[in-house]
């Protein structure tokens, strides 16, 4: 088993917290892993991505070359497509649709949608809409994860053990809600895949 993944969007999106969720949740499947982060000017809104490197065998480096992520799991449409030469070929794209506009010259978004479009392999999905109806807009990072699971290679309830391991200190009402949006993302992914 080895599954190299790529978080990635903008400071404030939660994206270290999907990160942290799944290296506890891969530690506590017994497997070995390496991560990698890039902060960039996070508290303004600027590029935050992690490598996430899983195997059942030692990793020797904690960053994804390109072309080999499986998975890129992103919380803002442009910065997936900043990612997208790492992807495999058969890799998966799972990506929010909605775009966090926080420069001037932001791209037409039709284009970026354009773009996305022509993946083999992708999941699209509004998740600020699932996470308002699954009862709050804070946990649409979550949402994401949820949405990402099947293709983590992680077993479901491994994952929201590592919710529970992650948000457990903040207590129970925090940790319910999260796993109340990784479940609605989960169920999201399948109704999308099953079309």
């Amino acid at each position: 088993m080895k599954t190299d993944i790529i978080v990635s969007g903008v400071g404030g999106q939660g994206i270290l917290s999907i990160a942290a969720v799944i290296g506890e949740a891969a530690l506590k499947e017994g497997l070995y892993m390496k991560q990698s982060e890039v902060h960039g000017m996070s508290q303004r809104g600027g590029d935050v991505q992690s490598n996430l490197r899983l195997s059942d065998k030692p990793v020797a480096s904690d960053l994804i070359p390109l072309g080999q992520a499986d998975l890129i799991i992103s919380l803002e449409p442009m910065e997936s497509l900043r990612y997208l030469p790492y992807l495999k070929k058969d890799g998966w794209l799972v990506t929010h649709v909605q775009p966090f506009v926080n420069i001037p010259n932001y791209p037409d978004t039709e284009k970026i949608r354009a773009e996305l479009d022509k993946l083999p392999h992708k999941l699209l999905l509004d998740v600020e809409s699932i996470a308002k109806a699954a009862g709050s807009l804070r946990t649409a990072n979550i949402v994401m994860l949820g949405a990402s699971t099947p293709f983590v290679g992680i077993a479901y309830e491994k994952i929201a053990d590592g919710i529970r391991s992650i948000f457990g200190r903040k207590g129970d009402d925090i940790v319910e809600q999260n796993l109340k949006a990784l479940k609605a993302g989960y169920d999201a992914a399948q109704q999308i895949n099953e079309k």
